[in-house]
């Protein structure tokens, strides 16, 4: 598989649930080419490894927006009586030692080069507006000023115009 075809494949796959980057369950037992009840037993019997910050179970409520959000559920996934386990980068990295096949080792590294773009990615895109929004500042400043001073002769040729239609007082 492509880099930037992975790397697009992966993105699809991560959403923004408690203020986290996570992916869920079923897809990453998809991609790790293991039945998503395999992953999750595996997880259940090394529970220690996952602290609340690396993997956290969905609430319904979120499970239910999670659904309404995302259009390319499978079926099967939509309609399951449990709520999925998300993780985030760090409980993705750490289920590199409790799936130990060389599938999961390989398909790890392209999530976790997927987060490190993605990160990389929002800190460009950050940068570049800091900088637009500095320029549109500075620019919005010398448009003030060019506009005032536009104003300025505006008025000033309407003196002088108003000078020349004036009643001239004195000797002819």
């Amino acid at each position: 598989m492509e880099d930037s075809t992975s790397i697009q494949i992966i993105q699809n796959c991560i959403h923004t649930i408690r203020n986290e980057r996570v992916m869920l369950d079923f897809d990453l037992a998809e991609m790790y080419e293991v039945e998503n009840r395999a992953l999750k037993q595996a997880v259940k019997r090394n529970l220690d490894r996952f602290p609340v910050d690396f993997m956290f179970k969905l609430t319904p409520d979120e499970w239910t927006e999670v659904i309404t959000n995302c259009d390319n559920l499978q079926v099967g996934v939509k309609f399951s009586p449990t709520t999925p386990f998300a993780f985030t980068e760090q409980g993705v990295s750490m289920l590199s030692s409790v799936l130990k096949s060389k599938k999961a080792l390989q398909v790890n590294i392209a999530i976790m080069r997927t987060f490190v773009f993605m990160r990389q990615y929002a800190l460009t895109h950050k940068d570049l507006t800091d900088r637009l929004n500095e320029l549109e500042h500075i620019y919005n400043q010398q448009f003030t000023d060019i506009y005032e001073a536009i104003n300025f002769l505006l008025q000033k040729d309407q003196k002088t115009t108003e000078q020349k239609e004036r009643k001239r007082v004195g000797y002819k």
